[in-house]
């Protein structure tokens, strides 16, 4: 019970991190309009896969490193901060992009393997999602965490990745779902980034 509301905060800021636009979310698109809808799914589990590293080498060490040196976590809480507005302030700012499936040819589909592996580096090689999960986790996630709740956390974040992703090579499979995307999109990158600036702020103004 202690630690639902942490469970909670960061399932809400990892959904709004992963819905907004993004190299991941471009990919995604790509994939399941260019091959099919089974290769949009696996580019998917590439996602996670790179998601389970930024975990990795953020329980690995980085908490501890942060916790001793008040200089260093403010640094990085200004720069994750930084980080959240400019994602926010550009998801607002974006301008909506009409996609025409009429307009693309249907090539002849890549492996479940080669699918995978073009999601996982997009996700790793990513600077965002980096600056992300270093202010993820040393801003909203303690160091004193119990190791089950950080596994906790892994697994919706992992999760999360996959189950979205998945969701939108269903959707931008279906032809009437683009049409209702492209006529909204203005509209929901304006909510979320509103949300992620808003989160940014008061990261920003936060005490460690």
């Amino acid at each position: 019970m202690e630690y639902l509301a942490l469970i909670g905060t960061v399932t809400m800021v990892h959904l709004l991190a992963v819905i907004s636009p993004g190299p991941d979310f471009i990919i995604a698109v790509k994939n399941s309009l260019s091959y099919s809808r089974k290769t949009g799914i696996w580019t998917s589990v590439g996602f996670a896969m790179g998601i389970s590293v930024h975990i990795f080498y953020c329980v690995a060490g980085l908490a501890v490193l942060i916790s001793q040196s008040i200089l260093l976590f403010n640094i990085i809480k200004l720069i994750g901060a930084g980080y959240l507005i400019y994602l926010g302030v550009k998801a607002v700012l974006s301008k909506s992009t009409k996609i025409e499936i009429e307009s693309l040819k249907q090539k002849n589909d890549i492996s479940a393997l080669e699918a995978v592996k073009i999601g996982f580096l997009t996700n790793v090689l990513n600077p965002k999602a980096t600056l992300f999960f270093l202010s993820l986790f040393t801003l909203v996630i303690s160091p004193n965490v119990p190791k089950v709740v950080l596994v906790v956390l892994s697994i919706i974040m992992i999760v999360n990745t996959a189950i979205w992703f998945s969701l939108v090579a269903l959707f931008f499979t279906q032809k009437k779902v683009v049409s209702v995307f492209s006529k909204f999109q203005g509209i929901f990158n304006k909510i979320f980034g509103s949300l992620l600036i808003a989160l940014g702020i008061k990261i920003a103004l936060s005490q460690k």
